[in-house]
């Protein structure tokens, strides 16, 4: 009988240890917390007031249509057509509020027929980027820098950051699932308190790995 007795005990402990018994109702799966979404965006342009006003007349104001996932940003009405030395590119959404320069995001197969060799860069790092004709209802502006190809990124808070472990401007590889599951690099991680938890990437590069909106990422090192 004390045999059994302590079978009995350790059997228990086993269980315990195996199965623990937690009496706190916000404990978050450690899984779930660490996958990202993702959100794919097409060609767009971003406007300064001037070349607002420029393009679709004096004191023009944006028309919002629709939120995106990023906390105060918004896809608008109006919409632009790109003039490059080789072609053209019609109803390239504008996506508000109005920034202090101008900013011209195509995808990497826009530029063959743009004949633009835009980099690949951050939002807002437009120095040495070329330039394009913008085209509006009102008028057209004819831009000397300002086109690029996004780099792919993630947008996270402070707070997202400490729960990663990582700082703004510092580069990831993340894993994805899919048909075409995989492993891709050179990431910017972009953090910022007026940012939600969001990666990034262009219809582009979204197609080729079978990825779309609402999808799901995690960062791996």
């Amino acid at each position: 009988m004390e045999l059994d007795e302590i079978i009995k005990r350790v059997v228990a402990e086993v269980k315990k240890v195996e199965c623990p018994q937690s009496t706190d109702n916000n404990v978050v799966n450690i899984n779930e917390s660490l996958e990202i979404p993702v959100g794919v965006s097409n060609r767009h342009i971003h406007l300064s007031q001037e070349d607002l006003e420029a393009l679709f007349g004096k004191n023009a104001n944006l028309t919002p249509i629709k939120d995106l996932s990023q906390p105060g940003q918004f896809a608008c009405e109006e919409c632009v057509t790109l003039v490059g030395s080789k072609g053209t590119l019609e109803k390239v959404r504008v996506l508000g509020p109005v920034r202090g320069k101008t900013q011209v995001e195509i995808l990497a197969s826009d530029c063959f027929k743009l004949g633009v060799k835009a980099p690949i860069r951050e939002s807002g790092k437009l120095e040495g980027t070329p330039g394009i004709a913008v085209v509006g209802t009102k008028g057209c502006v004819q831009l000397k820098e300002g086109v690029i190809v996004a780099q792919r990124h993630i947008h996270m808070t402070e707070v997202d950051a400490k729960k990663f472990a990582l700082v703004d401007g510092q580069i990831v590889k993340i894993e994805f699932g899919g048909i075409r599951a995989g492993i891709l690099d050179q990431v910017l991680v972009r953090v910022s308190n007026k940012s939600k938890l969001d990666f990034h990437v262009d219809i582009d590069e979204a197609n080729c790995l079978l990825v779309k909106d609402k999808d799901t990422i995690r960062i791996v090192k």
